[in-house]
């Protein structure tokens, strides 16, 4: 063949790829938008890094499972598969085994939840049951109410499925109710529907807080009077501090409420199982949904909780649990007060976080990567926003490292920003950051 051929060929070949798609990934035109729309989180982008040995690492929202009884999951596991081979290694229903499902009403109780099994579905962690409710309710382009700010995980879901996320303000005693009223009569003047109110009301994540007692009701009233569905997420109900958590958002409207569950946090998340409780026509759909997405939740890890439910002490696990994150967290608070007076910070009751607001002038985005040259690393706020917010703020996890871990992981990010406060110092303010969308979309497992 000539050269004149061989160029000619090339052409041809490079205008064909053009049309498929880019010389990185000729498939790129064809993907479908919520694909496109598609990112990589900030938290993702680091976690090789930040999992180094040398890093402490107050990013992710790892529980502490060291303190599990091993010896005693192991000798029930084998058990289970010399009895019980046959039916844990088997398919089995979509909506969950029946067992499970009837442990999960109990273990829903101290929410003050009283609970039909045949309304759980039982997911692959709750992060699942998130994207089974986002395909069963949003079309592309409608809105989900969600607390400013809320989890990047639910966030990453929500826009896989081209929603519109609009955030309602929150503060030290959660979601405010009069900011939620005003949110949703201005959408209803704008006539943008809402689908439905996604809400952590148990030591949130990433900010810590508790909704309080007085303002539960009064968020059931709002949203059922405007016909809202609410979403509420509970991961972290039974590790308050001091106790039993306050009465679940189900509790006062179980029909106007979908309550997503999870053992992730509570016992251990390799088992990837959690649920969703809705109101028996929602559950039809959403178990119709699960069938589509998986035939079947896993056999081996619903009957492995089912068991450890039935024959450990869980709910004394569970306070030990407590106790080790209250250490942990009062460490947290320690190491801030002797490090960083010059940040402000809650002081969480329970669950795994601490949301930091940097002094004026600093980003926790841009500063990220020099902190992890300091062998430190946080999540920067913009994780938890959909609309670019969250750059003078920080998560900082004590779930996960020890008290001892925490002061020095603290002290080294202590260094980072007072180098930060040097530089803003000596040449101003940086600008401030336009409302935009985050690149933080897509969820680790840790995150939640």
């Amino acid at each position: 063949m000539s050269t004149k051929e061989n160029r000619s060929t090339g052409h041809v070949e490079e205008a064909n790829t053009a049309a498929a798609g880019t010389r990185l990934d000729p498939w790129y035109n064809t993907y479908a938008d919520r694909a496109l729309g598609m990112k990589q989180s900030e938290v993702r982008s680091l976690f090789a890094v930040a999992n180094r040995p040398e890093v402490v690492s107050l990013a992710g929202g790892m529980p502490n499972i060291a303190g599990l009884p091993l010896d005693f999951l192991a000798d029930m596991t084998a058990r289970l598969i010399r009895d019980r081979g046959t039916k844990i290694l088997q398919y089995g229903g979509g909506q969950g085994e029946e067992e499970l499902r009837e442990m999960i009403t109990e273990v829903m109780r101290p929410d003050g939840i009283r609970a039909h099994p045949d309304d759980i579905t039982i997911t692959t962690g709750s992060q699942q049951a998130l994207d089974l409710i986002s395909e069963v309710f949003i079309n592309p382009g409608e809105v989900v109410l969600a607390e400013a700010p809320s989890y990047v995980g639910a966030l990453g879901t929500f826009r896989a499925y081209q929603a519109n996320v609009v955030h309602v303000t929150m503060d030290e005693f959660g979601l405010v109710p009069d900011a939620l009223e005003q949110t949703i009569v201005d959408l209803e003047r704008a006539g943008q529907p809402i689908k439905f109110l996604y809400t952590i009301p148990n030591f949130h994540n990433p900010a810590g807080v508790c909704l309080s007692a007085e303002r539960r009701p009064k968020i059931v009233e709002i949203c059922k009077r405007h016909h809202i569905l609410i979403v509420e997420d509970n991961p972290y109900g039974l590790l308050g501090f001091a106790g039993d958590p306050l009465p679940a958002l189900q509790s006062i409207n179980p029909d106007g409420v979908v309550y997503l569950g999870s053992f992730s946090k509570t016992f251990a998340p390799g088992y990837r199982v959690g649920w969703a409780l809705a109101p028996s026509a929602v559950t039809q759909r959403i178990l119709l949904a699960n069938e589509n997405a998986l035939l079947c939740p896993s056999t081996f890890g619903q009957l492995s909780i089912a068991e450890y439910l039935k024959t450990y002490d869980w709910y004394q696990q569970v306070k030990e649990y407590r106790e080790v994150y209250h250490e942990r967290g009062q460490a947290m608070q320690k190491a801030l007060e002797t490090h960083l007076p010059m940040c402000e910070w809650n002081q969480p009751e329970g669950g795994f976080y601490t949301w930091v607001k940097l002094p004026k002038g600093l980003d926790a985005q841009s500063m990220l990567p020099r902190a992890v040259t300091q062998l430190v690393a946080y999540v920067s706020g913009t994780a938890f926003y959909a609309d670019g917010q969250g750059h003078d703020h920080m998560r900082l996890s004590f779930c996960y490292p020890t008290p001892e871990s925490i002061e020095e992981g603290v002290r080294r990010l202590s260094v980072v920003i007072q180098n930060e406060l040097e530089v803003v110092e000596m040449f101003g303010v940086k600008e401030s950051h336009s409302s935009r969308p985050s690149d933080l979309e897509m969820p680790e497992p840790d995150l939640k």
